[in-house]
C-alpha cells in the first residue's frame, strides 16, 4: 500500500493528524498534540486562549480534546482538504481571514461588555456573551456574522470532542466507520 493511503486510512480512521515537530511528521489526535504542547501554525498565543476558551463554553472539554490544534491544523491545511465547517457554508477561503478577526471580534465584544477579555470573564458572563452571538452581533463586534462564526465554532468543537470512536462511546452509540482497517497502523 502507497505511504499517502496508508498515512490517509490511518489518520481518518483513528482520528489523527499529522502534525510537524521540527522536521518529524508524527501521527497525533488533537489531544494528543495539545498534551504535547505542539507548536501552532497559524493561530497567535492569544487566539489559541481565545479559541479554547469559546470552545470549552460551546462544549465542555472541547479545550483537553485539543480544539486549537485541531482548527490550527485545519487552517494550516489546503483549504481542499480542510474539515472545518466553514468550508461547507460558502465561505471563500484562506479560512483564517475568518476565524482571526472573530476571536478579535469576540474580544472586542467581551470588553464592550465586561471591561474585561473573554478570556478573563467568569463563565456566566461568557455564557451571555456566547448565548447573545449565537442569535446577533453582539455590541462592539467588529467581524464575520457572530452567528455564522458560533455555528462553525460550535461544530468544530463536537468534531474534536466527538468525532472519534472514544466520543462515540462517550455518547453511547456505535462507532460505525464507513471503511475500517483491519488492524491498527
Amino acid at each position: 500500500m502507497d505511504t499517502q493511503r496508508r498515512r490517509f486510512l490511518q489518520s481518518g480512521s483513528l482520528g489523527l493528524l499529522a502534525f510537524s515537530l521540527g522536521s518529524v511528521e508524527l501521527l497525533l489526535t488533537p489531544q494528543e498534540a495539545r498534551a504535547k504542547a505542539l507548536p501552532f501554525r497559524m493561530l497567535k498565543p492569544d487566539e489559541v486562549a481565545t479559541l479554547e476558551t469559546f470552545g470549552e463554553i460551546l462544549l465542555p472539554g472541547a479545550r483537553d480534546a485539543g480544539i486549537a490544534h485541531f482548527v490550527d491544523h485545519q487552517l494550516a491545511a489546503n483549504a481542499a482538504d480542510c474539515l472545518l465547517l466553514i468550508r461547507y457554508l460558502d465561505v471563500p477561503p484562506p479560512y483564517i481571514d475568518v476565524y482571526r478577526p472573530a476571536l478579535a471580534a469576540l474580544d472586542t465584544a467581551s470588553h464592550a461588555a465586561y471591561k474585561k477579555t473573554f478570556t478573563a470573564l467568569d463563565e456566566k458572563d461568557a455564557i451571555k456573551l456566547v448565548r447573545t452571538m449565537s442569535e446577533a452581533n453582539p455590541e462592539g463586534w467588529q467581524g464575520p456574522p457572530a452567528p455564522l462564526f458560533y455555528f462553525a465554532a460550535r461544530s468544530d468543537a463536537v468534531d474534536v470532542v466527538y468525532g472519534t470512536e472514544e466520543g462515540f462511546d462517550r455518547l453511547g452509540i456505535p462507532y460505525m466507520a464507513h471503511i475500517r482497517p483491519t488492524a491498527k497502523w
